[in-house]
Parts: structure tokens; C-alpha cells; sequence
């Protein structure tokens, strides 16, 4: 297996200051890239407690010998999404990967949509899962992606989750809008195949995050195989380290779906 180097690399995580997007960026910073963090505002790190603000975050990776630095933007906002793009050209002159990790199922005006069906849901609720989740991650593509075209090279890993490979009663909109982003995902690949440029995407299960631990009741784990427990933040990671590294040259299109607790 060839060792992941990154060294040179200039990667932008959305929604990085916290939850998994933080451990996505730790590890590309402990792999040699240079890393942009991002979050809707500075203060969204302190949220479930994982950091004290998004500069901070973006401090723990200069101390690790890497360049970052941090960018708000509200990604729901295609303005938004361009002006983010071009203060990281402007900061750091090219990007080369892309993790769309931002998202989430959250309401107009509540931590989840309440109701959380198809029916009874408030339409309101309806859009902002939708835009949190797919619109962002077509936003983000369509700029970044523009970039790398010039530049004939790139990497996009897209998240989606489980939710959207199952049926699901509660959380619905949210499983469907991360469905969506896999099928984007295949389209997307097919445009920017003759680019040199991959697209995938990683549908993480229940994983271990500060929003998770303060939004769900977990039942003991203890008894359970490994594929049946609630997954670690690193599980992820590694993850999305194999689709933005050298082992995932010759993979574009595709959903890793990650099955478990």
C-alpha cells in the first residue's frame, strides 16, 4: 500500500470546526496538507463543546507545522459559497481537495425538524434540510469544481449518510437529500472524468461526535460486535484518507455506505 503524503495538498473541509469535519481536517493536516477551515460562524466549535472557535481549530493544525486558517460562510448562499472559493485562492492560490462534510438534519428554528416526517413536517423545515445537505454540497461543487477543471486535477469527496441508502421514518427529508447527494455525486464524477478529477462520496453511519452524544440516547455497546457498534470519529476518517489519497487514483463515482450500530 502506497503511504499517504499529502504534502503540498491544500485542502478545504466544510464544516470543519467541529464533529467529524474536525477530524477529517486533523488528519489531512497530520498527512502533510495544508487545511482551510470552515463553519457557518467562528463560534460554531463551542456548540458541543469540541473546540473553543473555528480560529482555534485552525491554530491546533499550525502547531502541527501547517498552513490554515479560518472562514466563515453560510453555504446555503451561492454568494456566500463564491466569496468562501476565492478567499482560499486568494489565501492559498489552489485547492486540490475537497471535503463537502457540512450538513446536518436541522431545522428553520429547531436543533431537528419537529415533526420529522414526510407528512406532518413544516415545509420550512423541508428547505432548510434540503439546502443544508444537497444545495450546499452543489454550491460548493460547482465552484471548487469549476477550479480544478483549469487545473485538470482535484479530488471531492462528498458525504452523505446511511440514512439515505435505507428507509427511513423519522428524518426523512434528510435521508432523501442525502440520497440525492449520491446520485450527484455519480453524475458530477462522469463531467469531471475527463479532467482528471475524482468525485466520491462516504455515507457515514452513527458515529460519535459532540452534536451526536447531545442530540441521541445511545443503548450499551458492550456485548456487540464492532460492526454492530455506534462508529468512532476515526472510522470515518480513515475513510475519507484512502478516497483523497493515491490508493483511490482510479476510483471515481462511487458511494462507500458504512454500515453499522
Amino acid at each position: 500500500m502506497t503511504a499517504i503524503d499529502l504534502t503540498g495538498k491544500v485542502a478545504l473541509v466544510t464544516g470543519s470546526s467541529r464533529g467529524l469535519g474536525r477530524h477529517y481536517a486533523l488528519h489531512l493536516a497530520q498527512a502533510g496538507a495544508d487545511v482551510i477551515i470552515h463553519d457557518v460562524n467562528a463560534s460554531a466549535a463551542a456548540e458541543f463543546g469540541e473546540a473553543s472557535s473555528g480560529p482555534a481549530v485552525a491554530e491546533e493544525l499550525q502547531a502541527l507545522g501547517r498552513r490554515s486558517t479560518f472562514f466563515a460562510a453560510d453555504l446555503t448562499d451561492p454568494m456566500q459559497v463564491e466569496k468562501l472559493v476565492q478567499q482560499v485562492l486568494g489565501a492559498f492560490d489552489h485547492i486540490d481537495i475537497l471535503v463537502n462534510n457540512a450538513g446536518g438534519d436541522i431545522g428553520a428554528h429547531t436543533p431537528r425538524p419537529d415533526p420529522n416526517d414526510a407528512l406532518d413536517i413544516h415545509p420550512e423545515d423541508i428547505r432548510s434540510v434540503v439546502e443544508r445537505n444537497l444545495l450546499t454540497t452543489m454550491y460548493t461543487c460547482k465552484y471548487v469544481g469549476s477550479h480544478m477543471r483549469e487545473r485538470r486535477s482535484g479530488k471531492i469527496v462528498n458525504v452523505g449518510s446511511v440514512a439515505g441508502h435505507i428507509p427511513a421514518r423519522v428524518g426523512i427529508i434528510y435521508a432523501a437529500a442525502k440520497a440525492g447527494i449520491a446520485h450527484y455525486t455519480r453524475c458530477l464524477a462522469e463531467e469531471l472524468r475527463p479532467y482528471n478529477i475524482n468525485v466520491n462520496c462516504i455515507a457515514p453511519t452513527a458515529t460519535f461526535t459532540g452534536r451526536f452524544r447531545a442530540t441521541r440516547t445511545v443503548s450499551h455497546q458492550e456485548g456487540l460486535s464492532r460492526l454492530q457498534q455506534i462508529a468512532q470519529p476515526e472510522d470515518m476518517t480513515e475513510i475519507v484518507m484512502f478516497l483523497v489519497g493515491p490508493q483511490s487514483d482510479l476510483l471515481t463515482g462511487e458511494t462507500i455506505v458504512c454500515w453499522g450500530g
